[in-house]
């Protein structure tokens, strides 16, 4: 059985569960100016962080339609999928379990739909905003989903 790189001997032995879900980064040109859409939501320590929308799998659905669903949920925004940007693969502890996700990310482009977090089914999202690509670096909360954000930026600015 492979072990967590930092578990303890006590998170070692406890059952590891396989979560899938799926996002990503859909964008937008507001007056001009490339914008994404982003979320809000609380930590496991209760403190509000921004990051990009994303959520589990529903039975049968592929990783590109559950991206496009969750962003429409925690969103409002229905975004059309250019390109798959990347997976991030962690691993965390639950009450009973460790669990190793995985989360695949999408460059999406938005399509139509009224920015707002109060349609998320899950009401995780407590707010969502656009956010100027150049500014999503300070914005968001995890560094692996700001190095998903530099890729989409070399995308979307095509070849020097």
């Amino acid at each position: 059985m492979a072990v967590q790189p930092h578990a303890t001997q006590a998170e070692a032995t406890l059952p590891v569960v396989e979560e899938v879900s799926a996002g990503g980064l859909v964008v937008d040109a507001i007056d001009g100016v490339a914008h994404a859409a982003v979320i809000a939501r609380r930590n496991r320590g209760g403190r509000l962080e921004w990051c990009l929308p994303k959520g589990h799998l529903e039975d049968g659905e592929t990783p590109a339609a559950a991206a496009v669903r969750e962003i429409l949920e925690e969103t409002g925004i229905r975004g059309q999928v250019i390109r798959h940007l990347g997976s991030i693969d962690y691993w965390f502890v639950g009450q009973s379990h460790r669990v190793h996700k995985v989360v695949h990310h999408y460059l999406l482009s938005a399509q139509e739909g009224q920015l707002t977090a109060e349609n998320d089914p899950d009401a995780e999202a407590e707010e969502a905003a656009w956010v100027p690509l150049d500014e999503l670096r300070e914005r968001l909360a995890y560094p692996n989903e700001r190095r998903l954000v530099q890729m989409a930026r070399r995308l979307l600015d095509g070849p020097a």
